[in-house]
């Protein structure tokens, strides 16, 4: 077993710390401290502990709500995309299934229904920072490790991992298309972004490129 492996291991043999990776693993949105708290019936304090093992472990993401009424935004915790595959998690690949299945019972493409759900996961981001950014994050998040370079007009993400290799690996153009109309949905409905194309490569070695170009005015000092 590597050192990674090691580490997940010893962070959840605590059985209240499974319980909320399973929590989260299972949940259909980031949740909040309150929500765990309620869960596992122990205090803000020591629900905060066991998450801090647990993102140290690289199990779960943190980020900050995005809010746009008064009030402290707070800290939400969602699965880490890199093992949605084991320790009997299942997040990423539930989410594929449920736009697949989508696709088939709307008739729809799979870059069509890939793209609503980027203009409704851009709807919640809307706000929360400059677009690019947004979509890195997002990229990110849906654990393609994204390497950015910026030139002038263009951004170009090189996505470092296929999430869904196993499924990419027998319908590559199902998957890629789907990939292709997410990042499209988001750059529209974030604004100042077109997707110009993705360049996909063999989903076991990764390295597909996403070009996007800004739209409006350049930056004086860009």
């Amino acid at each position: 077993m590597d050192e990674s492996l090691q580490q997940e291991a010893r962070a959840l043999g605590d059985p209240t710390r499974h319980r909320i990776f399973r929590f989260v693993a299972d949940a259909r949105h980031p949740v909040g401290v309150a929500e765990l708290t309620e869960h596992v019936q122990l205090n803000h304090n020591a629900v905060r502990q066991h998450l801090a093992v647990l993102k140290e472990a690289n199990l779960v993401v943190e980020e900050t709500e995005a809010r746009s009424r008064p009030g402290r935004p707070r800290l939400l915790y969602s699965l880490h995309p890199e093992v949605s595959d084991r320790w009997g998690a299942t997040g990423a690949y539930s989410w594929l299934a449920s736009l697949l299945a989508d696709a088939v019972r709307s008739g729809k493409g799979p870059r069509q229904v890939g793209r609503e759900e980027g203009r409704r996961r851009a709807s919640e981001l809307a706000g929360a920072g400059a677009s690019d950014a947004l979509l890195e994050v997002e990229m990110a998040r849906r654990g393609f490790r994204p390497t950015r370079t910026d030139k002038k007009r263009t951004l170009e993400l090189v996505l470092g991992r296929c999430p869904f290799v196993e499924v990419a690996e027998s319908d590559p153009r199902t998957v890629c298309q789907l990939h292709l109309g997410l990042a499209e949905g988001l750059a529209e409905s974030l604004g100042g972004l077109h997707v110009e194309r993705l360049v996909a490569k063999d989903a076991r070695r990764a390295g597909c490129r996403l070009i996007v170009r800004r739209d409006g005015p350049l930056d004086a000092a860009s």
